[in-house]
């Protein structure tokens, strides 16, 4: 917790944002401002070998031989190839392009499309998205006569042989920021160019829509290089002017101004991929390059409409997928296969499966396969051999490329990276492929990998719930992979007021902890809260700014929940027995020691946390793993309220610190949950602790009420004295059972306590704490103010009203 502090002082952040960086990896102050900043910036002269692939293309330009640009059939290799193409033109280049059909040629660079290329006069073949694996294909081409240069993001070869061709890739050319996608890849790449010939290097920012549209949709990290890239790329397309994009955005129902990376993951990414899942990606090329808004218009609706039946589709395999896994069982990875579902949506299937039941999932598409060259022995034509196409999704402890790496011997081929890749096998080898691959991830993968975890960020307060967070959280932005979006608990919540919408699909409701009240809504939800019964929850939510009708207000968005079970805080310094507790405190010394003690000492620290929710300040710290002390009003009463909503704690009232301020020096955290009813009650912090104040108006109504209870002895002196009298005194069982009562609010043990000294020093009752008795002699008129102890706990009393009347439940 030391490093969240110094985020919150060196960085002016707040304690939540603070413990979303520690946990992200970047509690050193340098670093998370360098983040933070989103700044990060590096030479195209960074990819070692980009000044020889310039040339190559450049020598090309000069002499106008065309220029083929290869791509692929996703939004990144549909973007990459635009920036190209863009670029060369701006050079007056001969340049033309080809992106494969996923249905016709598979993926990559394919030997059949060297032959076509050069066929068709292609002088220079430039790949982008692709090429990194194609070491036969390049020399194919290089004997054909083409020159090749690679552009590629993807996984190299698990051999390390390489093409022979100039190569610009960040992880093999040695660039700092390894995650770039293809399309940054290339957008590097145009800005070399437009050096190299002369011009001004920042044209290539002109993409810079582009970039960041493939950047998010392509899945790759967000860290580095790219989060300047995708925050600048999002302004650029916010503002973009491109006519294929804005006409995008209205079929998507996109507002132009408003865009984030869920709105590119979610509403425009997917319309791009359509083209190329269902039938060719010329479309979404043409859409990205057109400068005819009517055009740009008719397009868009085409993606629109291809968008629409790639959903019907996916629909249909997820069920029959879904058959395929209940029938199978449980098992560390899934290989499902199916007749007529379409390759281009099986990979959204398979991220689908690998999502809900947390396994590495292979959908594979089957196929007829192209009749095999010659003849048969018989010297007819050579049968048929059936093919399977296939796509798979891993989970985040499974290295997916491994695994088909793995099981190679059975594939035709494969690539990809961890987290996705795309294979192709004969039909009869898909037994041996499932088995051996499944058999990779079970080495691979242990139980506690195959169970979803909820990742939390930061454990928050009720009261921190509100715009100010949302504003900071979204200066994490943007949000992807490896910065998803931040996930906030909130323990012993309690969710309330469901109101169904959306067609009672979703439900909006109320979430209260600690006193404040927030609005949250949960999808797919059937209208319902997810709740298994009314009790305290601990729910993990996102926060957003929502404008609705002109109002911009924070939101919660539901992530999952579970019933608060936490076993009850343990109590420090609280003798168990109750008469042992009561005599403990007869025989304390009247003024304790304690008393006009200073505040915490000068090597300790104080945190400022009221009014924010004892849940969130407390749960924060004991999720650190470092001993957490609350501190009360009434330790026993405080533990009930707590039981079955926090847990994992030290609980100790005032009164025991007052008697021995040791009790904290254990503990790294000191939590001051009810204002305490004098300065210096809560003890000296030693050196490197940490004092919490983080009650409320509820804390401070507690406090007062204990307080009355504690030192406000008479009407508790006349019903103690008379059920004394009542009974002729007691002993034994029988005493506490007198003592204890049967009211509300129960007698704490302190209380009776001193109760028992003044009567005893009024002679109205004998005390034999040995024989654990109570007697009571013949009744005598007294004053109360006799007794020194009376008039000691009186001056307590009414010093601590004075006190906490003063106190103030908001931080200052």
């Amino acid at each position: 917790m030391g490093e969240v502090e110094l985020l919150e002082r060196e960085l002016g952040v707040s304690f939540p944002v603070a413990q979303v960086l520690v946990r992200r990896g970047l509690a050193d102050p340098a670093r998370a401002r360098v983040w933070l900043a989103a700044q990060e910036r590096h030479p195209p002269g960074a990819f070692r070998g980009i000044d020889e692939a310039g040339a190559a293309i450049l020598r090309h330009v000069a002499a106008g031989s065309r220029i083929t640009v290869h791509g692929d059939y996703d939004v990144d290799g549909v973007c990459s190839t635009a920036v190209l193409v863009t670029a060369l033109r701006r050079l007056e280049a001969n340049v033309d392009w080809y992106l494969p059909g996923r249905l016709v040629d598979g993926y990559g660079l394919q030997a059949r499309t060297v032959e076509r290329l050069a066929a068709r006069g292609t002088r220079l073949l430039l790949t982008v998205d692709c090429g990194i694996t194609a070491v036969a294909e390049v020399a194919a081409a290089r004997a054909a006569g083409l020159d090749v240069v690679i552009t590629d993001h993807h996984a190299p070869r698990a051999d390390g042989l390489l093409p022979e061709a100039p190569v610009v890739h960040p992880a093999v050319c040695g660039y700092p920021c390894v995650d770039l996608c293809a399309t940054a890849v290339a957008h590097k790449l145009a800005a070399h160019l437009q050096e190299a010939a002369g011009g001004d290097p920042d044209r290539a920012d002109d993409e810079l829509d582009l970039v960041a549209l493939a950047t998010v949709a392509d899945v790759v990290a967000l860290r580095g290089e790219n989060r300047r890239l995708v925050r600048s790329g999002l302004r650029a397309l916010n503002a973009t002017a491109r006519p294929g994009l804005r006409a995008l955005m209205r079929v998507a129902q996109v507002t132009p101004g408003a865009i984030d990376a869920r709105t590119i993951a979610f509403r425009l990414a997917p319309r791009i991929n359509a083209a190329g899942r269902m039938h060719r990606a010329d479309a979404g090329l043409e859409l990205l390059l057109t400068s005819d808004d009517a055009r740009a218009a008719q397009i868009a609706e085409e993606l629109d409409a291809a968008n629409a039946e790639r959903r019907h589709v996916e629909t249909r395999i997820l069920f029959e997928a879904e058959g395929q896994v209940a029938a199978a069982g449980d098992h560390p990875a899934y290989v499902l296969a199916g007749e007529g579902w379409h390759p281009g949506v099986i990979g959204i299937v398979a991220a689908r499966i690998a999502e809900r039941h947390h396994r590495p999932t292979v959908l594979l598409a089957l196929e007829d396969a192209a009749p095999a060259d010659g003849p048969t022995p018989a010297g007819g034509a050579a049968p048929k051999r059936r093919r399977a196409t296939g796509s798979a999704r891993s989970i985040p402890a499974y290295d997916l490329l491994a695994g088909l790496d793995a099981a190679a011997e059975h594939l035709l081929r494969h690539g990809g990276h961890r987290a996705a890749a795309g294979l192709e096998l004969e039909v009869d080898r898909i037994d041996a492929f499932r088995g051996a691959f499944t058999a990779h991830a079970a080495r691979a993968l242990t139980a506690e990998d195959l169970r979803p975890i909820e990742r939390v960020d930061a454990v928050v307060s009720g009261g921190e719930l509100g715009t100010s967070l949302a504003e900071e959280l979204a200066g994490l932005a943007p949000f992807g992979a490896a910065n998803p979006e931040v996930c906030l608990l909130l323990p012993a919540a309690t969710l309330s007021d469901p109101v169904a919408m959306g067609e009672g699909k979703h439900v909006r409701f109320t979430v209260q902890s600690g006193g404040a009240r927030a609005r949250a809504v949960a999808f797919g939800t059937g209208g319902r809260i997810p709740v298994p019964d009314p009790g305290p929850v601990d729910a993990t939510f996102s926060l957003e700014l929502n404008e609705y009708r002109g109002t911009v207000e924070p939101r919660l968005l539901l992530r999952h929940v579970l019933p608060s079970t936490p076993e009850a805080p343990e109590l420090v310094g609280e003798p168990e027995p109750y008469l042992q507790a009561v005599w403990h405190e007869l025989g304390a010394p009247l003024e304790s020691t304690a008393l006009g003690r200073g505040g915490p000492a000068k090597d300790g620290r104080i945190r400022d946390r009221r009014g924010m929710g004892i849940a969130g300040t407390v749960g924060a710290l004991v999720a650190t793993g470092e001993p957490v002390l609350v501190a009360c009003a009434d330790a026993r009463r405080r533990r009930e309220h707590m039981r079955g909503r926090l847990g994992g704690f030290g609980l100790c009232s005032y009164a025991a610190l007052d008697r021995d301020p040791s009790l904290a020096t254990p503990y790294a955290h000191l939590v001051a949950l009810d204002p305490p009813w004098r300065l210096g009650l809560v003890p000296g912090c030693a050196a490197g602790q940490m004092t919490y104040l983080a009650w409320g108006e509820a804390e401070l109504g507690f406090a007062m009420r204990v307080h009355d209870h504690q030192y406000g002895l008479r009407p508790w002196l006349a019903a103690l004295y008379r059920a004394l009298r009542a009974t002729g005194g007691a002993e034994g069982d029988g005493l506490e059972t007198v003592l204890r009562g049967d009211g509300s609010p129960a007698r704490s043990p302190a209380m009776v306590g001193r109760v028992l000294r003044v009567l005893q020093e009024l002679d109205l009752v004998e005390v034999d704490r040995e024989r654990r008795r109570v007697t009571v002699p013949a009744a005598q008129r007294t004053a109360l103010e006799r007794s020194a102890a009376f008039r000691a706990y009186e001056r307590r009393h009414q010093e601590g009203h004075r006190y906490l009347r003063q106190m103030t439940p908001r931080a200052a």
